[in-house]
């Protein structure tokens, strides 16, 4: 559900949620102020559990969205290392296998890029997995038909795989890409994060006392949550995903290859 908000509408969401419920705590406890003996202790009791609780959401979910993030980085960065390692093994292949493989490594970065760059579940983050997907084929392809031509060499057979760890490593980042954090953990950190600060405004509003700071705490939650969903938007808003291990990989493709074809 967030995931699929823009930036500005989960912005528009986030704060009109908990700052809204945060005020409405503020009226409702002013309204309240006459019963406040009555109502102060229950209230305070109350308001006390749901702000140590809703601590713990929010670091469970903060804990998540890093987790996943460190795993996106993570993903991107091997997987520029095993594409370069199978650029750098294509050029010890006989010729003509090398300089097609070549060829189809650098239209399969460029394919890897366009993965990274996309939003997930979107339909140029589909096309693009599908375009890796069918050069993965022909790369496998050409692999075959280098083995079958020099069965006893080990430059094929070293190429093999480490291709083969490059087609390993497109499922370990269009998965990091997808996982999310679960939308029923965000529901109840947005949801519980303005309950307990409506509560809190409520009973501080009631004791009359204290109302512009927790105005301020809501604001700070809000930007907590944003962080959160930041977090686990790997191409959208401010902290992304850097594609740059990629990109390089895909500069040093432009250079010469540094193997000359083998004789």
């Amino acid at each position: 559900m967030f995931f699929s908000l823009t930036s500005l509408e989960l912005w528009l969401l986030t704060f009109g949620l908990v700052l809204g419920t945060t005020l409405l705590g503020v009226v409702a406890g002013r309204r309240l102020r006459k019963h406040a003996d009555a109502l102060r202790e229950p209230f305070g009791v109350l308001q006390a559990a749901l702000l140590g609780l809703v601590g713990l959401i929010l670091a469970f979910g903060m804990t998540m969205a890093v987790g996943r993030y460190d795993a996106r980085r993570a993903a991107v960065v091997e997987e520029a290392n095993a594409i370069g390692t199978t650029y750098l093994r294509a050029q010890t292949l006989q010729e003509p296998m090398r300089a097609r493989s070549l060829e189809e490594l650098e239209r399969y970065t460029d394919t890897t890029i366009r993965v990274s760059d996309a939003v997930p579940g979107s339909d140029a983050f589909d096309a693009a997995v599908a375009d890796g997907g069918r050069l993965q084929r022909s790369l496998w392809e050409l692999a075959g038909e280098a083995l079958s031509d020099s069965p006893q060499d080990s430059a094929p057979r070293l190429y093999v795989d480490s291709l083969n760890e490059t087609i390993d490593m497109q499922t370990v980042q269009v998965s990091a890409l997808t996982n999310r954090v679960p939308t029923a953990v965000l529901v109840i950190e947005v949801l519980g994060s303005a309950v307990a600060l409506g509560l809190l405004a409520l009973y501080l509003a009631m004791l009359a006392r204290g109302v512009l700071t927790v105005v301020l705490a809501a604001a700070f939650v809000s930007i907590l949550l944003l962080i959160t969903f930041d977090l686990d938007r790997p191409v959208r808003g401010f902290v992304r995903v850097p594609d740059k291990p990629l990109v390089d990989v895909r500069a040093s493709m432009e250079l010469p290859p540094a193997a000359r074809a083998p004789d």
